[in-house]
Protein backbone atom coordinates (compact mmCIF):
# COMPACT_ATOMS: atom_id res chain seq x y z
CA UNK A 1 0.00 0.00 0.00
CA UNK A 2 2.62 2.40 0.69
CA UNK A 3 4.74 1.71 -2.97
CA UNK A 4 0.75 2.91 -4.36
CA UNK A 5 0.91 5.98 -2.64
CA UNK A 6 4.46 6.78 -3.25
CA UNK A 7 3.81 6.33 -6.89
CA UNK A 8 0.80 7.89 -6.75
CA UNK A 9 2.29 10.96 -5.58
CA UNK A 10 4.69 10.86 -8.23
CA UNK A 11 2.23 10.87 -10.87
CA UNK A 12 -0.53 13.59 -9.71
CA UNK A 13 1.33 16.37 -12.03
CA UNK A 14 -0.25 14.95 -14.90
CA UNK A 15 -3.34 16.58 -16.74
CA UNK A 16 -7.14 14.98 -15.67
CA UNK A 17 -9.34 15.18 -18.39
CA UNK A 18 -12.18 13.25 -16.86
CA UNK A 19 -14.98 13.56 -14.25
CA UNK A 20 -14.07 9.88 -12.91
CA UNK A 21 -10.34 10.02 -12.94
CA UNK A 22 -10.45 13.50 -11.21
CA UNK A 23 -12.61 12.95 -8.40
CA UNK A 24 -11.12 9.28 -7.64
CA UNK A 25 -7.58 10.62 -7.60
CA UNK A 26 -8.45 13.69 -5.57
CA UNK A 27 -10.39 11.36 -2.66
CA UNK A 28 -7.01 8.75 -3.17
CA UNK A 29 -4.71 11.65 -2.57
CA UNK A 30 -6.92 12.89 0.22
CA UNK A 31 -7.57 9.49 2.15
CA UNK A 32 -3.82 9.43 1.82
CA UNK A 33 -3.20 12.32 3.75
CA UNK A 34 -0.86 13.60 0.52
CA UNK A 35 -0.83 17.75 0.13
CA UNK A 36 -1.58 18.42 -3.80
CA UNK A 37 -2.90 21.70 -5.47
CA UNK A 38 -5.48 21.91 -7.83
CA UNK A 39 -7.07 23.96 -10.61
CA UNK A 40 -10.46 23.42 -12.34
CA UNK A 41 -11.37 26.14 -15.00
CA UNK A 42 -15.35 27.28 -15.08
CA UNK A 43 -16.47 24.12 -17.77
CA UNK A 44 -15.38 21.57 -15.99
CA UNK A 45 -13.27 20.27 -18.98
CA UNK A 46 -9.80 21.10 -17.77
CA UNK A 47 -9.08 20.04 -14.04
CA UNK A 48 -5.43 19.55 -12.71
CA UNK A 49 -3.88 18.10 -10.11
CA UNK A 50 -0.05 18.81 -9.14
CA UNK A 51 1.86 18.14 -6.11
CA UNK A 52 3.89 21.23 -4.79
CA UNK A 53 7.04 20.60 -6.05
CA UNK A 54 5.53 19.81 -9.29
CA UNK A 55 3.03 22.60 -10.40
CA UNK A 56 6.48 24.98 -9.15
CA UNK A 57 8.50 22.92 -12.25
CA UNK A 58 5.51 23.86 -14.77
CA UNK A 59 5.65 27.62 -13.66
CA UNK A 60 2.45 27.23 -11.79
CA UNK A 61 3.04 29.80 -8.33
CA UNK A 62 0.49 30.01 -5.82
CA UNK A 63 0.07 31.97 -3.07
CA UNK A 64 -2.75 30.63 -0.85
CA UNK A 65 -3.15 32.61 2.56
CA UNK A 66 0.74 32.47 2.88
CA UNK A 67 1.16 29.02 1.81
CA UNK A 68 3.14 28.78 -1.24
CA UNK A 69 5.23 26.72 -3.48
CA UNK A 70 8.10 29.17 -3.87
CA UNK A 71 10.51 31.56 -2.13
CA UNK A 72 8.77 35.10 -1.60
CA UNK A 73 10.94 38.12 -3.52
CA UNK A 74 11.62 41.05 -2.41
CA UNK A 75 9.43 43.57 -4.19
CA UNK A 76 10.59 45.71 -6.31
CA UNK A 77 8.91 49.33 -7.35
CA UNK A 78 5.64 48.02 -9.43
CA UNK A 79 4.45 50.55 -11.41
CA UNK A 80 2.32 48.96 -13.95
CA UNK A 81 -1.02 50.35 -14.66
CA UNK A 82 -3.94 48.29 -15.99
CA UNK A 83 -5.96 50.37 -18.66
CA UNK A 84 -8.89 49.20 -20.61
CA UNK A 85 -7.27 50.00 -24.34
CA UNK A 86 -11.71 50.96 -25.54
CA UNK A 87 -14.93 51.26 -24.33
CA UNK A 88 -16.48 47.53 -24.92
CA UNK A 89 -20.05 49.11 -23.43
CA UNK A 90 -22.29 48.36 -27.42
CA UNK A 91 -20.53 45.13 -27.17
CA UNK A 92 -21.89 44.29 -23.39
CA UNK A 93 -24.95 45.74 -23.60
CA UNK A 94 -25.75 43.40 -26.73
CA UNK A 95 -25.24 40.63 -23.82
CA UNK A 96 -26.45 42.48 -21.29
CA UNK A 97 -30.24 42.56 -23.08
CA UNK A 98 -30.47 39.04 -23.77
CA UNK A 99 -29.92 38.26 -19.96
CA UNK A 100 -32.57 40.85 -19.30
CA UNK A 101 -35.06 38.56 -22.19
CA UNK A 102 -34.10 35.36 -20.04
CA UNK A 103 -34.72 37.06 -16.60
CA UNK A 104 -38.00 38.26 -18.09
CA UNK A 105 -39.25 35.01 -19.00
CA UNK A 106 -38.72 33.89 -15.49
CA UNK A 107 -35.29 31.41 -16.69
CA UNK A 108 -33.46 32.50 -14.06
CA UNK A 109 -33.41 35.06 -11.04
CA UNK A 110 -29.69 35.73 -11.08
CA UNK A 111 -26.94 35.97 -13.91
CA UNK A 112 -23.43 36.43 -13.26
CA UNK A 113 -22.57 37.69 -16.59
CA UNK A 114 -18.80 37.95 -17.44
CA UNK A 115 -16.97 40.24 -19.83
CA UNK A 116 -12.87 40.10 -21.52
CA UNK A 117 -11.62 43.50 -21.70
CA UNK A 118 -8.49 44.18 -23.86
CA UNK A 119 -6.18 46.28 -21.55
CA UNK A 120 -2.93 47.97 -22.26
CA UNK A 121 -0.37 46.31 -19.37
CA UNK A 122 3.60 46.81 -19.95
CA UNK A 123 4.60 44.51 -17.34
CA UNK A 124 4.91 40.59 -17.21
CA UNK A 125 2.40 38.47 -15.42
CA UNK A 126 5.40 37.05 -13.15
CA UNK A 127 5.72 40.49 -11.53
CA UNK A 128 2.75 41.01 -11.53
CA UNK A 129 1.81 37.79 -9.17
CA UNK A 130 4.64 38.42 -7.09
CA UNK A 131 3.28 42.28 -6.28
CA UNK A 132 -0.42 41.85 -5.83
CA UNK A 133 -1.36 41.92 -2.66
CA UNK A 134 -4.12 39.42 -2.05
CA UNK A 135 -5.37 36.35 0.23
CA UNK A 136 -5.48 33.99 -3.03
CA UNK A 137 -3.09 33.90 -6.06
CA UNK A 138 -2.29 31.65 -8.90
CA UNK A 139 0.38 32.57 -11.73
CA UNK A 140 -0.64 29.92 -14.54
CA UNK A 141 2.74 29.56 -16.65
CA UNK A 142 3.11 32.60 -19.21
CA UNK A 143 -0.90 32.35 -19.39
CA UNK A 144 -2.66 34.45 -17.07
CA UNK A 145 -2.67 35.58 -12.95
CA UNK A 146 -5.42 35.77 -10.74
CA UNK A 147 -5.23 37.81 -7.66
CA UNK A 148 -8.39 36.82 -5.98
CA UNK A 149 -10.31 37.98 -2.98
CA UNK A 150 -12.69 35.41 -2.74
CA UNK A 151 -12.52 31.91 -0.78
CA UNK A 152 -14.33 29.23 -3.01
CA UNK A 153 -14.95 26.92 0.33
CA UNK A 154 -12.56 25.95 2.70
CA UNK A 155 -12.01 23.12 5.14
CA UNK A 156 -10.63 23.24 8.84
CA UNK A 157 -11.32 20.19 10.89
CA UNK A 158 -14.58 18.44 9.94
CA UNK A 159 -16.27 22.23 9.64
CA UNK A 160 -16.70 23.77 5.87
CA UNK A 161 -16.72 27.36 4.98
CA UNK A 162 -17.63 29.16 1.76
CA UNK A 163 -17.85 32.83 1.66
CA UNK A 164 -19.60 34.07 -1.22
CA UNK A 165 -18.65 37.53 -2.49
CA UNK A 166 -21.65 39.77 -4.59
CA UNK A 167 -21.46 43.48 -4.37
CA UNK A 168 -18.72 45.68 -5.36
CA UNK A 169 -18.73 49.53 -4.82
CA UNK A 170 -15.55 52.36 -5.36
CA UNK A 171 -15.00 53.88 -2.13
CA UNK A 172 -14.87 57.06 -4.78
CA UNK A 173 -18.66 57.17 -4.51
CA UNK A 174 -20.24 59.46 -1.47
CA UNK A 175 -21.59 56.97 1.12
CA UNK A 176 -20.76 53.98 -0.71
CA UNK A 177 -20.98 51.93 2.01
CA UNK A 178 -25.19 53.03 3.05
CA UNK A 179 -25.45 52.36 -1.09
CA UNK A 180 -24.03 48.90 -1.25
CA UNK A 181 -25.67 47.62 1.88
CA UNK A 182 -28.81 49.52 1.06
CA UNK A 183 -29.51 48.75 -2.90
CA UNK A 184 -32.32 46.86 -2.96
CA UNK A 185 -31.01 44.94 -6.28
CA UNK A 186 -27.57 44.29 -4.25
CA UNK A 187 -29.88 42.51 -1.20
CA UNK A 188 -31.97 40.22 -3.17
CA UNK A 189 -28.78 39.50 -5.32
CA UNK A 190 -26.56 38.64 -2.30
CA UNK A 191 -29.36 36.67 -0.55
CA UNK A 192 -29.83 34.84 -3.99
CA UNK A 193 -26.47 33.04 -3.48
CA UNK A 194 -26.71 32.69 -0.20
CA UNK A 195 -29.15 30.90 -0.54
CA UNK A 196 -27.50 28.75 -3.45
CA UNK A 197 -24.56 28.10 -1.68
CA UNK A 198 -26.39 26.64 1.56
CA UNK A 199 -28.61 24.05 -0.71
CA UNK A 200 -24.91 23.24 -2.37
CA UNK A 201 -22.85 22.65 1.37
CA UNK A 202 -26.30 20.86 2.58
CA UNK A 203 -25.69 17.85 0.24
CA UNK A 204 -22.39 17.30 1.95
CA UNK A 205 -22.65 19.42 5.29
CA UNK A 206 -25.06 19.21 8.14
CA UNK A 207 -25.90 21.34 10.28
CA UNK A 208 -25.70 24.21 7.54
CA UNK A 209 -25.81 28.24 8.67
CA UNK A 210 -25.17 31.62 7.85
CA UNK A 211 -22.15 33.07 10.61
CA UNK A 212 -22.28 36.18 8.85
CA UNK A 213 -24.56 38.28 6.04
CA UNK A 214 -23.32 40.79 4.21
CA UNK A 215 -20.38 42.33 5.80
CA UNK A 216 -17.82 44.62 4.17
CA UNK A 217 -14.28 44.38 3.12
CA UNK A 218 -11.81 46.20 2.00
CA UNK A 219 -9.30 46.47 -0.69
CA UNK A 220 -6.15 48.93 -1.80
CA UNK A 221 -6.72 49.56 -5.18
CA UNK A 222 -4.73 53.09 -6.01
CA UNK A 223 -5.74 55.81 -6.14
CA UNK A 224 -8.76 54.61 -3.89
CA UNK A 225 -10.55 51.38 -2.51
CA UNK A 226 -12.97 49.21 -3.20
CA UNK A 227 -15.54 47.89 -0.96
CA UNK A 228 -16.26 43.90 -1.50
CA UNK A 229 -19.70 42.55 0.33
CA UNK A 230 -19.30 38.89 1.77
CA UNK A 231 -20.86 36.31 3.84
CA UNK A 232 -19.62 33.52 5.72
CA UNK A 233 -21.35 30.34 5.75
CA UNK A 234 -20.53 27.03 7.86
CA UNK A 235 -21.41 23.04 7.73
CA UNK A 236 -19.93 19.97 9.56
CA UNK A 237 -18.85 17.44 7.63
CA UNK A 238 -18.84 13.84 8.34
CA UNK A 239 -15.45 12.44 9.95
CA UNK A 240 -15.06 10.49 6.71
CA UNK A 241 -15.01 13.94 4.77
CA UNK A 242 -11.54 13.19 2.78
CA UNK A 243 -12.86 9.85 1.07
CA UNK A 244 -15.25 11.99 -0.88
CA UNK A 245 -13.62 15.28 -1.12
CA UNK A 246 -13.10 14.82 -5.09
CA UNK A 247 -17.23 14.12 -5.63
CA UNK A 248 -17.64 17.24 -2.84
CA UNK A 249 -15.63 19.83 -4.78
CA UNK A 250 -16.75 18.75 -8.19
CA UNK A 251 -20.43 18.50 -7.22
CA UNK A 252 -20.54 22.57 -5.89
CA UNK A 253 -19.23 23.87 -9.30
CA UNK A 254 -19.05 25.99 -10.73
CA UNK A 255 -18.99 28.41 -8.02
CA UNK A 256 -22.92 30.27 -7.18
CA UNK A 257 -21.36 33.52 -6.92
CA UNK A 258 -20.31 33.55 -10.63
CA UNK A 259 -23.06 31.47 -12.23
CA UNK A 260 -26.23 32.35 -10.60
CA UNK A 261 -29.42 30.88 -9.40
CA UNK A 262 -31.19 28.01 -10.73
CA UNK A 263 -27.75 26.89 -11.23
CA UNK A 264 -28.63 24.61 -13.85
CA UNK A 265 -30.40 27.03 -16.62
CA UNK A 266 -28.15 29.97 -16.09
CA UNK A 267 -25.58 28.25 -16.63
CA UNK A 268 -27.21 27.72 -20.13
CA UNK A 269 -27.93 31.20 -20.28
CA UNK A 270 -24.27 32.09 -19.94
CA UNK A 271 -22.78 29.57 -22.54
CA UNK A 272 -25.31 31.29 -24.76
CA UNK A 273 -24.42 34.91 -24.15
CA UNK A 274 -20.82 34.98 -23.58
CA UNK A 275 -18.61 35.60 -26.36
CA UNK A 276 -16.46 32.58 -25.43
CA UNK A 277 -15.66 30.09 -23.06
CA UNK A 278 -14.33 31.14 -19.57
CA UNK A 279 -11.67 28.62 -18.96
CA UNK A 280 -9.65 29.31 -15.51
CA UNK A 281 -11.52 32.35 -15.36
CA UNK A 282 -14.19 31.83 -12.55
CA UNK A 283 -12.98 28.64 -11.97
CA UNK A 284 -11.59 27.54 -8.25
CA UNK A 285 -7.78 26.62 -7.37
CA UNK A 286 -6.87 25.05 -4.27
CA UNK A 287 -4.70 23.49 -2.29
CA UNK A 288 -5.36 20.78 0.28
CA UNK A 289 -1.96 19.91 3.00
CA UNK A 290 -2.69 16.93 3.84
CA UNK A 291 -5.38 17.83 6.73
CA UNK A 292 -7.13 20.66 5.79
CA UNK A 293 -8.33 22.40 2.53
CA UNK A 294 -8.40 26.10 0.96
CA UNK A 295 -9.60 27.11 -2.51
CA UNK A 296 -10.43 30.40 -4.34
CA UNK A 297 -12.79 31.12 -7.07
CA UNK A 298 -10.42 32.69 -10.07
CA UNK A 299 -11.87 36.42 -10.50
CA UNK A 300 -9.36 39.38 -10.45
CA UNK A 301 -8.27 37.24 -13.29
CA UNK A 302 -5.30 38.84 -16.42
CA UNK A 303 -4.83 36.79 -19.54
CA UNK A 304 -1.80 36.96 -21.96
CA UNK A 305 -3.19 35.83 -25.27
CA UNK A 306 -0.38 35.81 -27.77
CA UNK A 307 1.16 39.56 -27.36
CA UNK A 308 -1.91 40.84 -25.70
CA UNK A 309 -3.74 40.96 -22.71
CA UNK A 310 -7.40 40.63 -21.61
CA UNK A 311 -8.63 41.41 -17.83
CA UNK A 312 -11.77 39.31 -17.65
CA UNK A 313 -14.51 40.51 -14.95
CA UNK A 314 -18.17 40.64 -14.51
CA UNK A 315 -20.53 40.97 -12.09
CA UNK A 316 -24.08 39.53 -11.39
CA UNK A 317 -27.75 40.61 -13.40
CA UNK A 318 -31.03 40.72 -12.17
CA UNK A 319 -34.45 42.16 -13.71
CA UNK A 320 -33.40 45.92 -11.25
CA UNK A 321 -30.28 45.89 -13.16
CA UNK A 322 -29.00 49.44 -14.73
CA UNK A 323 -26.77 48.66 -17.68
CA UNK A 324 -24.34 51.16 -17.28
CA UNK A 325 -24.16 50.28 -13.54
CA UNK A 326 -23.16 47.00 -14.30
CA UNK A 327 -20.45 47.81 -17.00
CA UNK A 328 -19.31 50.19 -14.60
CA UNK A 329 -18.62 47.77 -12.08
CA UNK A 330 -17.30 45.30 -14.65
CA UNK A 331 -14.40 48.23 -15.06
CA UNK A 332 -14.10 48.98 -11.62
CA UNK A 333 -13.17 45.35 -11.26
CA UNK A 334 -9.82 45.91 -13.78
CA UNK A 335 -7.07 46.65 -11.04
CA UNK A 336 -4.14 45.53 -9.03
CA UNK A 337 -4.49 45.35 -4.99
CA UNK A 338 -2.15 46.90 -3.53
CA UNK A 339 -0.90 47.57 0.47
Amino acid sequence: MEAFFVYLYRNISKPIMSVTSFIGKVNQLALAGTPFFFIIDFEKKKPLVYSFEDAAKENILFDIRGLRNYSKQKLNNFAHQIMPIQNSEDRYKTAFDMVQEHLNRGDSYLVNLTFPTEVSFDGNLKDLFHNAQSQYKVLFKDQFVSYSPECFVKIKGNTIYSYPMKGTISTAIPNAEQHVLGNPKEIAEHATIVDLIRNDLSFYASEVRVNRFRYLEQINVNPESLLQVSSEIEGTLKNDWKVNLGNLLWDMLPAGSISGAPKPKTLEIIRSVEADSRGYYTGVYGYFDGQNLDSAVAIRFLEKQENNFFYRSGGGVTSQSICSEEHQELLDKIYVPTF
